[in-house]
């Protein structure tokens, strides 16, 4: 050191601190964030596993135990199935004591089903049925449960709203001006039916003619239809006067229909029927 400024090199920490500044930890161990991949990473071999089964219970594993090896379910060959029952809960056993209980419990089933098979069958009485396979109750659980997992499956497979389809939104404003629908000769006729019934049931008995002229009530309807925006069909109508002032009406009003001087509007189906004019009177 010959009197010009030196710079000591930093020490370990200080240099670790600048290298790593401005990057990301990969992980923390034991708290400390860690930068790098340690040189000497080891796992054991028995670290990793890897589960390719996940049975959601002790029926579970039964079923997929039988349906595997294509076993008869209403003849299950109890001592193939039980050797590699209890192999499989022994390894859950080891790792997941409080998840082994459930299983264990369907292996002390197993045993007792596999002993009162090894027993020999007791000597029946006259007349008494013959002993029940004890095997039955398990098929019969087993059945109910494959019976239930297919339904769920299949329920599974069904499409549901968020996860397979979503429903469409389209935004709609209704119109300003209302959208009539043309009216038909068939809701006429309906339409005309019942004021021809109330014209009956009010008409009066005199014997007596009337002079009626189809234009001269097409005009007293054009003028009756001034000054209004809808007027009701069946207001058009006044049963106190009779069937054949009725019928001259409707005429009437089908000429000026066809002439294009009024219009016959409803709203839907079965609605009511108004009508007004095409033009505006001067």
């Amino acid at each position: 050191m010959n009197g010009g400024d030196a710079t000591l090199p930093p020490t370990p920490d200080e240099g670790a601190t600048v290298a790593t500044v401005d990057q990301v930890a990969l992980a923390r161990l034991y708290g400390e964030p860690l930068f790098a991949l340690p040189q000497d990473l080891y796992i054991p071999p028995d670290a990793l596993e890897v589960f390719l089964e996940a049975f959601e219970g002790p029926l579970d594993l039964l079923l997929y135990l039988i349906r595997r090896q294509n076993f008869n379910i209403l003849d299950i060959p109890m001592a193939e199935v039980t050797r590699q029952y209890l192999g499989y809960v022994e390894q859950i056993r080891q790792r997941n004591l409080e998840l082994a209980a459930e299983y264990l419990l369907m292996a002390a089933m197993l045993l007792e089903i596999k002993s009162r098979l090894l027993l020999p069958p007791a000597p029946r009485q006259d007349g008494e049925d013959e002993p029940e396979d004890p095997r039955a109750e398990l098929v019969r659980r087993l059945l109910e449960y494959e019976r239930i997992k297919l339904a769920a499956q299949a329920l599974e497979a069904l499409p549901q709203h968020g996860r397979d389809f979503w429903r469409a939104h389209v935004p709609w404003a209704p119109s300003a001006a209302p959208s009539w629908p043309q009216v038909e000769v068939d809701e006429l006729r309906a339409a005309w039916a019942p004021v021809v019934r109330r014209a009956r049931l009010v008409q009066h008995h005199t014997i007596q003619r009337e002079a009626l002229s189809v234009r001269e009530t097409m005009s007293q309807l054009l003028r009756r239809l001034q000054g209004q925006r809808y007027v009701a069909f069946d207001a058009l109508f006044d049963p106190a006067r009779g069937v054949a002032v009725a019928v001259v009406t409707f005429v009437a009003l089908l000429e000026l229909g066809k002439e294009g001087l009024v219009e016959l509007t409803q709203a839907e189906p079965y609605a009511p029927i108004y009508v007004c004019l095409t033009y505006t009177p001067t």
